[in-house]
């Protein structure tokens, strides 16, 4: 299978792939040994860098509001849905799994911490990133609730995680 798709890539096949290999970092013709390791190259995607483009200064973004005097136990049920309801599955899963684990034994500033780190972020790609360590994560987000969602994330029990849990 592999050999008949980098065999299609090399005589001009899939177009799409032929104009990356073309685009590569040796043009010309490509023979031997080296077809199959190219074409794979190009096939495998992982090597393709994340482009991050800043904000630009004339839409700024809304602050998020706080909210003073909110109890401890509506604040953690308001941040149980907010961490079910992302709006993208990967942090859907690793922050409703997060909040079920751990949220309900969190000290009020953990809490706090917690909900600066959902609510203040205006990307959630960011926050995936930070979590799974693609990127770095901020001087003002690099705190305990951070230490623990990385911990969760790597997932060194290999805990099946493939849906949101159960509400209590």
């Amino acid at each position: 299978m592999l050999r008949h798709l980098v065999d299609n890539v090399v005589r001009g096949g899939l177009p799409c792939i032929t104009a990356r290999l073309q685009s590569s970092k040796t043009p010309g013709k490509i023979e031997g040994d080296d077809k199959l390791t190219r074409a794979v190259e190009v096939v495998n995607h992982v090597d393709i860098p994340i482009v991050d483009y800043n904000d630009p200064d004339y839409l700024p973004l809304p602050e998020y509001p706080k909210r003073l005097n909110e109890p401890l136990d509506i604040k953690k049920q308001r941040l149980l849905y907010q961490s079910r309801k992302r709006g993208m599955l990967e942090n859907d899963l690793l922050l409703s799994t997060f909040a079920a684990k751990y949220l309900k034994d969190l000290s009020s500033d953990l809490t706090e911490q917690y909900d600066r780190l959902i609510n203040g972020v205006t990307n959630d790609w960011d926050i995936y990133y930070w979590a799974t360590n693609v990127k770095p994560t901020p001087e003002e987000y690099n705190n305990e609730i951070m230490r623990m969602l990385k911990e969760h994330v790597a997932n060194a029990e290999r805990e099946s995680r493939l849906r949101q849990p159960n509400l209590d």
